[in-house]
Formats: structure tokens, C-alpha cells, sequence
């Protein structure tokens, strides 16, 4: 029985030397234990030898198999220190020790004193032998017979905990459904199945024709092989293994080395991986189908990941454009949104909040002014200023916005809501509807009102031109403590680059 640490468990590998079977020799006569090392001495079961282990009481027996717990036999003397030992032995191993795998051999020289028909009907042994009858022949036929048992019972343990821990291991991939999580999580749990150390590495074919591409491109690694993330895995590794990989690539189906593996998987939409796993033992066709299903419910995972992006995307898509839409009855805010969306996620991070808040911000900030669907366009794309009774119907956007928004169970809308009431309050009290004041503004309304002031500063609209960046950060910094939140306006400056850069790469 082959083990890979306590991970993923798999019959005889045949790379590797197999230990001996350990054999438990308890009895109070060191003649038994002569005779029995005697006419064992030459025996061999599975290609394997024996470890004849003497116990001369019940105490040392004890003893000795909680430090030899891989014990495959025991030969148990009934009467020794008391005429029970032997039985009460049984039971300390059973129900105390709690190994269920040993297969316990019951030899007595005194048979009346423990019948048969009893002993086996009340006492969790696998065989009853008189030492009289106890031949060469005979004990080497006991011990087939019992070391078979063992390593069949040990086999389907180890399948069974195989397969407890494929079925852990997909759990965690489906529990991933971020794109660059996945690919991490995959390489994580399979090499923790296989019990490897040197790590893996995920190729990507994102447009297959059938034909060999001219590389296979590195796009997620672990262990020793997170170097080679984005650079081309034929360039990196041994000849064999770029071998590997184009077979896998060419039959689309896993490929089993000696020495490694490559992983074949393939979406409804023609997109594929291979993955990697080097410094690998080799295993038998019993842990294959195991890894087989693992990589089952790794692509069944990988389809459900990509059609849920694209859904996702479709959706995102439709928000950005009609938040865009709102705000001028137009498309020509559209990337307006997306960049404010951006940029409150990014000035969530940096100001503390954790990921999944600023995913969220990510996704929610763009619908801050979904309010002005409600806006007539008289006044809404009026070019010069408002009267007060138009700011006074321009300003109910805020809490249209809300009412849209609030209904809606998913989180993201409900942070949408708080962000479309408030990113119009000010730091000071000043701002509306409510006049909140400092903390007591939402930090996802005093995020967005900072990053929606200052991407629309530099945007064109129907009343204005795009303002230069040195009168943007001037604008702002005047406003610091009064308008805008003064740590999350330090947190801006700080930052001034990557946030202009925001904007330059996704321009109108």
C-alpha cells in the first residue's frame, strides 16, 4: 500500500522499494517466537518480506502496536499473565487502540479454556488455530490468507479516502469563481492530491485551431514553477515533458509520464488548458480513475466558469450602458462610469476596506446617478445653469435613484442605493439630500462622490470642456475637509498617478 503523506492514498506504486509487512508476535514462551521466526523466516507475500515484530505480554503488545500502527497481522497467544489476556488484548486493539485493520490470528495451546465457537462469536477476531495444528505449511497459509485480507482492506480505505479527498479538492475549485482564482485554486488542489512538493504550472490555448500553437504560454504556476508565470513553458522545461504537453494538446486527453503529469480540458467555447503537474510519483489505474474524476469535475467547474464570466460581462455591459445612458440620455459617459467604478474600487483598497467590499464598489459606483432616468431632458442637458426650482428637481436624482435601487436583495444593488443617496453629501453637512455630515456619510457615497468628481471634471460634456489635470487637483485639494473626505483626498494625491493612468487607458 503505497501512501502519500497523509493526502491522497494509492495502491502499490511500483517505482518505489515497498516496505515489509509487520507481523506482531505475541506470546510468553520465547520458543514460539524461535519456531515462528524460524519457519517464517523465507516468506514473502506481494513481492514484500516480513518484519517479524515479539511481544512476550499483553502490556508490551500494547505498547508496541501504538508505535507500529501500519501492523498488517497479529499471532496472539491466548493465556499469558492471565488466563483472558489474550482476549482482553482483542479488545484493547479494537475498541481502545481503535485499529480495525489489523487482522488478529488467535493461537492457543489450551483450547478448552477458550473455545472456539465462542471466541469467534464474541471476540473481533479473523481465525482461531490450536498451536498442535499449526504446521509450517498451515502458518504460511494462515498468513496468506490474513495479509491478503489487510492489504485488500487497506486498498479500499485508501480509494475511499481518495475519494473523500477529490470530492474536498472540487468542492474548493467550484467555490472559486473568479477567472485568476480558479486556475491557482486547480493547481493548488491537485498537487496536494498527488502529495507533490515542487508545484505546477496552467497553459492556456485561448483560440485552438487543432493545430500545434508555436507556444504554450504560462498563465498561472505554483511551487517551483511560479518563474515561468508568462513566459512559454516549451522554452522551461525537460524535452519529455514539451512532449507531453503536445500530445495532450493534439488527442485532447490526459497524458500520465513516469515522472509527471498533463492534464487535458476543453469548454463549449473551444478554450483550453493543460496542466502541469511535475515531479510526480507514478500511479496505478486505480488512482488514475480517481484523478480522472477530479479532472471531470475540474472541467465541468472551468465550463461553468467561463459561461458565468460571459453572462456576467453581458450584464456589466448593460449597466455601464444605461448608467452612462441615464446621466445624458446618450452612450458618451459610458466609459465615465466604468472609470468611476474602477477608481472607487480602487480607492477602497487603498483605503482599507477588504476585496469583496471593493469588487462590489467596483460594480455598484457606476449606478450613482441611475437617478436621472427620472430627470427631464430639458433640464438635464441644459448647457448653462439651473434655477433654483431646477436644481430643485435636478437634485431629486439622489433619492430616484434610491427608490430604484433599494427594492433589490442582490448586495450589490443595496451598496448602489447607499451610493446613489449619498455621493451627493458633503464632508462638512453641506451637501443634500439628507446633509449628512463626516463619518456619518457612507464610505461608499464619500468614495464615489470623490472618484465621480474627479474623472467628470476631466470629461466633456454639453456644458463644459475637460478641465486640466493641474486644475482637477487644485479643485479638489480646495475642497479637501469641506466637500470631500480629507483621508480619502490624501489617499488621492498619493496615489495621483495610477489614478490618471485609469483614466488615460480607458479614455471616451
Amino acid at each position: 500500500m503505497g501512501v502519500l503523506d497523509d493526502r491522497l492514498e494509492f495502491a502499490a506504486e511500483p517505482a518505489r522499494a515497498l516496505p515489509p509487512w509487520k507481523v506482531l508476535i505475541v506470546d510468553d514462551e520465547p520458543e514460539v517466537h524461535n519456531v515462528t521466526r524460524l519457519v517464517l523466516g523465507n516468506f514473502r507475500f506481494a513481492e514484500r518480506p516480513l518484519e517479524l515484530i515479539s511481544a512476550f505480554s499483553s502490556r508490551e503488545a500494547e505498547q508496541l502496536l501504538a508505535r507500529h500502527d501500519d501492523a498488517a497481522v497479529v499471532l496472539l497467544d491466548v493465556v499469558m499473565e492471565s488466563e483472558q489476556a489474550g482476549l482482553d488484548l482483542v479488545r484493547t486493539i479494537r475498541e481502545q487502540i481503535g485499529n480495525q485493520f489489523v487482522r488478529i490470528v488467535l493461537r492457543t495451546g489450551q483450547p478448552g479454556q477458550a473455545p472456539e465457537h465462542e471466541v469467534i462469536a464474541a471476540y473481533d477476531i479473523n481465525d482461531y488455530k490450536e498451536k498442535t495444528e499449526l504446521t509450517a505449511q498451515k502458518l504460511a497459509t494462515t498468513l496468506y490468507a490474513a495479509l491478503r485480507a489487510y492489504r485488500d482492506m487497506r486498498t479500499i480505505e485508501a480509494n475511499r479516502r481518495g475519494l473523500e479527498q477529490v470530492i474536498r479538492a472540487s468542492t474548493q475549485v467550484f467555490a472559486h469563481h473568479q477567472p485568476h482564482q480558479f486556475a491557482s485554486t486547480v493547481l493548488a488542489q491537485l498537487t496536494d492530491l498527488v502529495g507533490v512538493e515542487g508545484g505546477a504550472l496552467c497553459c492556456r490555448i485561448s483560440r485552438p485551431n487543432g493545430a500545434l500553437p508555436d507556444h504554450f504560454h504560462v498563465v498561472a504556476a505554483s511551487g517551483d514553477y511560479s518563474r515561468y508565470v508568462e513566459r512559454n513553458a516549451d522554452e522551461k522545461l525537460p524535452v519529455h515533458v514539451v512532449q507531453s504537453l503536445r500530445n495532450a494538446y493534439l488527442h485532447r486527453q490526459h497524458v500520465f509520464g513516469d515522472d509527471h503529469y498533463v492534464l487535458h480540458f476543453i469548454d463549449s467555447n473551444s478554450s483550453e488548458a493543460l496542466l502541469y503537474v511535475g515531479e510526480a510519483h507514478a500511479i496505478d489505474e486505480v488512482a488514475r480513475r480517481l484523478m480522472q474524476v477530479f479532472c471531470s469535475n475540474v472541467a465541468i467547474a472551468f465550463e461553468n466558469l467561463h459561461l458565468t464570466q460571459e453572462l456576467f460581462e453581458s450584464q456589466l455591459d448593460m449597466v455601464y450602458l444605461l448608467a452612462g445612458a441615464a446621466e445624458t440620455r446618450s452612450q458618451e459617459t459610458a466609459n465615465h462610469v466604468r472609470r468611476v467604478g474602477l477608481l472607487a474600487a480602487m480607492l477602497g483598497r487603498l483605503h482599507g476596506l477588504d476585496e469583496k467590499t471593493c469588487e462590489l464598489l467596483n460594480y455598484a459606483a457606476p449606478l450613482h446617478d441611475i437617478g436621472k432616468i427620472g430627470i427631464p431632458d430639458a433640464i438635464l442637458n441644459k448647457p448653462g445653469a439651473h434655477t433654483p426650482e431646477e436644481t430643485a428637481i435636478m437634485r431629486t436624482h439622489t433619492e430616484i435613484g434610491a427608490r430604484l435601487l433599494a427594492g433589490s436583495r442582490r448586495p450589490v444593488l443595496r451598496l448602489a442605493a447607499d451610493i446613489a443617496i449619498s455621493h451627493h453629501e458633503n464632508w462638512d453637512g453641506s451637501g443634500y439630500p439628507r446633509g449628512l455630515h463626516g463619518a456619518d456619510i457612507p464610505v461608499a457615497g464619500r468614495i464615489t462622490a470623490l472618484a465621480d468628481v474627479f474623472d467628470a471634471l476631466g470629461s466633456r460634456r454639453c456644458y463644459k470642456e475637460p478641465w486640466p489635470e493641474s486644475e482637477i487637483r487644485a479643485f479638489i485639494g480646495e475642497h479637501r475637509g469641506t466637500k470631500f473626505d480629507p483621508d480619502l483626498t490624501d489617499l488621492l494625491f498619493a496615489n495621483w498617478d495610477s489614478v490618471v493612468a485609469l483614466r488615460r487607458n480607458l479614455p471616451d
